[in-house]
Order: C-alpha cells, then structure tokens, then sequence
C-alpha cells in the first residue's frame, strides 16, 4: 500500500495539526503510512507587509492545495479559518476536525489580568484586521499593531516589551501546550472569531477514492455543520481574512445556532446577526446565508467595501 504523502506548512502549529491527522488515521485499522510533505506559502514567504495588504486570497493554503492537484501530495491539511469559501476544481473539503475552542485569547505583560485593566494607550498586537476592530470598538484608546510570526515567535515578541499585549487564537495556543499564556477569554458575543476558527480542515481530490476513504472516519459531525454554516456566510459576504467578520456557530440538541458580527475597522460602527435552523447539512448552508443577508442589509457591505481600499499600514485608523 503507498504511504499517503500529508501536505502542510512548516509551523509549529501547523505540524501539530498534520501530526494530528496522521495520528488519526494511522489509529485505523489496516492504515497506510503516513508521510509529511513540508511546503512554503505566500503567508510564510510574505512577512515583509501585513497580510490584509497583500492582493489576493488563501495565503497560507493555494500552494499546498496546487501540490495536491499536481498529485504531489495526496492530503492537505489547513487551519479552516485559513481556507478559501471556494476550493478549486477537482479539490474537496473531505474531513473536519472536531473544533477547539474557537475563542480569542489575550495575552499580556506586566501582570495585567484583563482587556478592561491595560492601561490607556497600551500596544496591542495582531495581525488581523477583525481583531483589530473589534478590540477598538471595546477599548477605543489602544493601539493596535501588526503582529507576523508563529504562536511562539509573538509570544516572545511581548515578552520583550514590543507590546503590553498581543491577541491570539485560543485553539492554536492549547495545541502548542502554550496555553498557560492566555490572562483572558474574549467572549464571543463581543470578539466573535473568525470563520471557523479552531476548526482544521482535510483536502484531498475529489477522485481519490482511497484517501477520502481514510479521511471519512475522522469527520466531526456537529463540527462539521457549524462551519458549513459560518461559511456559508462568509462566501455571501464576499469576504476573507481581510474582513472585520467573526461569525460562531454551534449545534444545541436538534438545532445550529449562528451569531455574527461586522465592525467597522475604527470601532465605531457594530452590526450583529442571528439565527438558528434545523441541524441539518442543508439547513446549515442556508442559516449562513440567512445571516448574512441579516449584515448586508444592515451595511456591512459599506464596512466591507471601505476597508478593501486598505493597502498600507498608515491608512488604518
């Protein structure tokens, strides 16, 4: 049996996740071998500029997903938050896995234990433009900067005083074993996360019967239809990662619940969506829909449309 080749970043965290994987499906009964094919990005090779400024979409996935279309990889495995709502022909979304906890996390120096208690003016790192606008809708008089390198590198980077704090993923923080780090949980309901934060998603191509077969077993079912749904929603909205979008989506018993939120990048402006549905495949594509006409024909398309002329630093607010 040929070993099947799992196409992934070379992070810390992105190891962690294609390690996972493996893990996963070597725990299956007759398994293949499993090999790691490391591949560089666009979002790894471009640390010279914030990533909201650079043209385009997918920075940390096209070239893995080109690898898997080349027949060079046979797996790949992304954060989901990081994989575009419109995959390429001949790729399919073949496995997610069961969800960390998809809430941001801040982390600080100094000893402050909260977001309330930063002092006026302090530095708050990020390399996210939804982070950032949430963050100045709730403390308008921080200072938010841009924020590039992998978990442990932004860890350091406070840890020598370049920041009083930096705002992180709880999900990647606790799969690093780093989790000892977060003062505080931002609530969802006032930093919602990206779409499908904490969520990792499997790709392989869509006639590649054998490796969808071993990925079948490792799909999170109640998982799988929250992310449906926030995608869903964020392929309405036309957005990406350079979107001030979070969106969460949870099954409760029968029912999928969805809250979402656009904040415009000065934090002045906030609109909220929601919704539930059946907890249902097709159910889900629609409530994600549903929410999103919610947010257009409140605005958020103006929101939206304001922050893509964005294309340096000092254009922010």
């Amino acid at each position: 049996m040929s070993a099947l080749r799992i196409g992934t970043r070379g992070s810390a965290l992105a190891l962690w996740q294609a390690r996972r994987v493996a893990e996963l499906i070597g725990a299956q009964p007759g398994s293949p071998t499993v090999e790691l094919v490391h591949i560089k990005t666009e979002g790894d090779l471009r640390t010279d500029v914030p990533l909201w400024a650079i043209e385009g979409r997918a920075f940390f996935t096209k070239e893995i997903d080109r690898a898997l279309l080349a027949e060079e990889i046979d797996i790949a495995v992304h954060s989901l938050k990081d994989l575009s709502t419109s995959l390429e022909a001949g790729i399919e979304l073949a496995a997610v896995l069961e969800r960390e906890d998809p809430r941001d996390a801040l982390i600080t120096a100094g000893g402050v234990r909260s977001l309330a208690d930063l002092p006026h003016g302090a530095r708050v790192g990020t390399s996210s433009l939804r982070r950032r606008a949430f963050l100045a809708h709730a403390r308008p008089d921080l200072v938010a900067l841009e924020l590039r390198g992998n978990v442990p590198t932004r860890i350091e980077k406070l840890q020598r005083g370049e920041y009083e704090a930096i705002v992180l993923a709880t999900a990647g923080l606790k799969r690093l074993g780093l989790e000892q780090h977060i003062c505080e949980h931002l609530p969802a309901d006032e930093f919602p996360p990206a779409v499908s934060q904490g969520a990792i998603g499997i790709c392989a191509r869509s006639e590649d019967a054998n490796a969808i077969r071993w990925l079948q077993a490792l799909n999170h079912g109640a998982t799988r239809l929250a992310t449906i749904a926030e995608r869903a929603l964020l392929r309405r909205i036309e957005g990406g990662c350079q979107v001030p979008l979070g969106a969460l989506a949870a099954v409760e018993g029968s029912r999928l619940n969805l809250f979402a939120a656009v904040c415009a990048l000065d934090g002045a402006t906030l609109l909220t969506g929601r919704a539930q549905s059946a907890a249902s495949r097709h159910e889900a594509e629609s409530l994600g829909i549903g929410v999103a006409e919610q947010l257009l024909k409140q605005g958020a398309g103006r929101i939206i449309e304001r922050q893509r002329g964005l294309r340096s630093t000092a254009e922010l607010p």
